[in-house]
């Protein structure tokens, strides 16, 4: 059987199409199959027809991914986020080649394309399982909308003009009342993006919890909160807040009527990450965020 790879590329970036024509060009030579999404495939000047080492698909198919041993993502977290969305069903493991400003799902950088071909080429790399959310939106007693997150679900106001009232509660029991900008409700890989961007904790990607936290609430218990991932949150917007609206990964959005009730729980299905390195959380901490670490001696000082 040919081995194939599905590349998602972040085209609006120049460095990220010259990349992805060289992922081609060497995956091709050792005799790896790329499959492509039909409205990149002109943006990668791929040549026209087509050789064998190359295929392409509709764009956004769901199932794109089918048969392929790993995705590759050139690009952003935002652009692995995408990619997500085409492995989560056939739980095809990701491989993101980071084109952005920290890009903590990414495994490599750009400047270790030939480091990253050839573990693909050899199959050196290891997978490893993140959990994912599972949001149902109701409203009057029905379900009006489901759907998943591997960073996040947040509710947030849809204008600057009026805060959100909202009611939080976790495992069936009601936790607080907030008058607040939203609330994100995050997985531990989403610990390091908008929750934390919103005050949260960052937690070990090994540690399997739900985060609830706040945005600007005007409230006097209004702290990041850390659960169980048998735990279930909910949060419902009170009747007579207009304007709410759910975002899942800042990628798909839903409108939330006055009234609504969002459940998030652990997700059913996990995505998978390929991982090129060994290295432990705290240096990918200290390698993202360009963490000061001067002075560190170890356990030897």
């Amino acid at each position: 059987m040919t081995r194939t790879v599905l590349l998602v590329t972040h085209t609006g970036r120049e460095e990220a199409r010259q990349v992805a024509g060289e992922v081609v060009r060497r995956l091709g030579e050792a005799g790896i199959g790329v499959r492509v999404f039909a409205d990149e495939r002109s943006e990668l000047g791929l040549p026209n027809p087509l050789d064998g080492t190359v295929t392409v698909v509709p764009d956004g198919l769901q199932d794109a991914a089918a048969g392929c041993e790993l995705i590759v993502v050139i690009g952003g977290d935002g652009t692995i986020l995408r990619g997500a969305e085409m492995a989560r069903p056939s739980g095809t493991p990701i491989l993101g080649v980071n084109l952005g400003h920290v890009g903590f799902l990414a495994e490599a950088e750009v400047d270790d394309l030939s480091f990253t071909v050839d573990h693909i080429v050899t199959r050196s790399y290891a997978v490893e399982e993140r959990m994912t959310v599972d949001v149902t939106v109701r409203h009057d007693g029905t379900v009006t909308a489901d759907n998943w997150a591997l960073n996040e679900v947040s509710v947030e106001k849809a204008s600057r003009e009026r805060m959100l009232d909202l009611v939080a509660e976790i495992d069936g029991r009601a936790l607080s009342r907030w008058g607040c900008d939203g609330v994100v409700m995050a997985t531990p890989t989403g610990s390091t993006a908008y929750a934390f961007s919103a005050g949260g904790p960052v937690v070990w990607p090994e540690l399997e919890a739900l985060l609830m936290v706040p945005i600007s609430a005007h409230a006097l218990f209004a702290r990041p909160m850390v659960v169980a991932p048998s735990s279930e949150l909910a949060v419902t917007v009170q009747p007579r807040t207009p304007g709410a609206v759910l975002w899942c990964d800042g990628r798909r959005a839903v409108e939330l009527p006055p009234g609504a009730r969002i459940e998030v729980r652990r997700g059913a299905k996990p995505v998978r990450l390929a991982r090129l390195h060994h290295a432990p959380f705290t240096d990918r901490l200290v390698a993202k965020f360009a963490l000061p670490v001067e002075g560190w001696r170890g356990a030897r000082a």
